[in-house]
């Protein structure tokens, strides 16, 4: 994979309204990065899989901001209509897609009103997804499927001009039907509640102060859709790429790992749209890292996944990996350790914890400079160096007893 790492960085797309749509793209992901917590390869991947005109799966408990993060990005999309459900067992399609015109019946007329609904949106968000009803799920596939409705009076399909859906559960699908949804949702990001005591102890001064007003950048519904439609199909796919993308699918295949071939069909747009939204004409090997949540089913599946992507693409990300094995051994440690002195915390901080915690703050410092150097991705290096800070925070507060609002400081 040398060729892959070595192949030339060319600067920005050539259409300079390409090039306009993603800085504003990126903008509007390092804001909202900002705004949530420990949630900015969550943003970033909702951006791209947005795109590439591809649906997301956002799961998680509740309480995680999935709704709220959902509604700021769609909501930066400039003249865009949106539309949002929050679906139950007992929701009828006609609530989703267009209730009946009353009036009209009322006239011997039987007319649906699709104004306001999925039929005329083109961002969505369904929250509680797998809770669809029996009575509307062959709509909700068509729709995620194909972006066709067919009315409740057997008229002619019509043709929504939905450009991706964002969704989400706090749960996995439990039914054939709502495995049937869950195989349509191309990509799937984990959420979780905060782990840095430092980003909780801002969370809740947050609740407390008046914000400052946030710089706020959105982007046209015009300049989107040219991008989804244009110039993320014209990103280039080296043949590197496509070497790498079969070498990881026969990995995945030796660990009994098997995606469908549409899901990896699909797959290759989110890597386009991943190098557009970073001003590349073509796709590079920081863009597969994307894959890591295109490639599993459960949860538990997923690291797996990711050191497979990693190890074939990204050295420095890999053993960024490896220490975060490290890592969460001393957090379940910090935990096991629970109800003991402060004595025996405080010498386990010193004989262990804080040596361990400091050379693997160290070596992915390190790790991230080369990384960053020779032009990889340092999004898993990012994610492990937050968890190796959320850990010492803990330690710090719950072994060492220090005030969580001063544990920022010391970063």
């Amino acid at each position: 994979m040398s060729d892959v790492r070595s192949a030339p960085r060319v600067q920005g797309p050539s259409n300079p309204a390409d090039g306009d749509t993603a800085r504003r793209l990126r903008a509007i992901g390092d804001e909202l990065s900002e705004r949530f917590y420990e949630r900015a390869d969550v943003v970033r991947t909702l951006v791209v899989t947005l795109l590439a005109g591809q649906h997301s799966l956002v799961l998680g408990p509740p309480g995680t901001a999935k709704s709220e993060m959902a509604r700021e990005l769609t909501s930066r999309i400039e003249g865009a209509s949106y539309w949002e459900i929050l679906l139950s067992k007992f929701t009828a399609p006609t609530r989703m897609f267009g209730p009946i015109d009353v009036a009209a019946l009322a006239r011997g007329e039987y007319r649906q009103v699709y104004d306001g609904r999925a039929t005329t949106a083109h961002v969505a968000f369904i929250d509680e997804i797998f809770k669809c009803s029996t009575a509307a799920l062959n709509e909700t596939l068509g729709y995620l499927n194909e972006r066709i409705y067919h009315p409740e009076n057997g008229g002619e399909p019509i043709h929504c001009p939905l450009i991706g859906a964002i969704t989400a559960s706090n749960e996995l699908p439990s039914g054939e039907d709502s495995a049937a949804i869950y195989d349509r949702l191309l990509v799937r990001v984990e959420v979780g509640y905060l782990a840095d005591p430092s980003n909780f102890a801002a969370l809740v001064r947050s609740a407390v102060s008046r914000p400052a007003a946030p710089v706020r950048t959105t982007v046209e519904l015009t300049a989107l859709r040219q991008a989804v439609a244009d110039g993320v199909p014209a990103v280039e796919v080296p043949d590197a790429i496509v070497d790498a993308v079969c070498a990881l699918r026969a990995a995945l295949r030796r660990k009994e790992l098997i995606a469908s071939d549409r899901r990896w069909r699909q797959a290759v747009r989110l890597l386009q749209a991943s190098a557009y939204l970073d001003g590349r004409p073509a796709v590079g090997e920081s863009d597969l890292s994307v894959l890591t949540h295109v490639l599993w089913n459960s949860p538990a599946e997923r690291p797996t996944v990711e050191r497979e992507v990693l190890q074939l693409v990204n050295p420095d990300a890999k053993e960024a990996l490896d220490l975060a094995d490290t890592i969460d051994d001393l957090e379940a440690q910090l935990d096991a350790m629970a109800g003991q002195s402060r004595e025996a915390l405080s010498e386990w901080v010193i004989r262990k914890a804080h040596n361990q915690l400091a050379m693997a703050g160290r070596r992915l410092e390190r790790l991230r400079e080369e990384a960053a150097g020779a032009g990889r991705s340092t999004a898993a290096i990012d994610r492990v160096t937050g968890r190796q800070r959320a850990v010492r925070a803990r330690v710090l507060t719950e072994a060492l007893g220090v005030d969580a609002s001063m544990v920022r400081a010391q970063f």
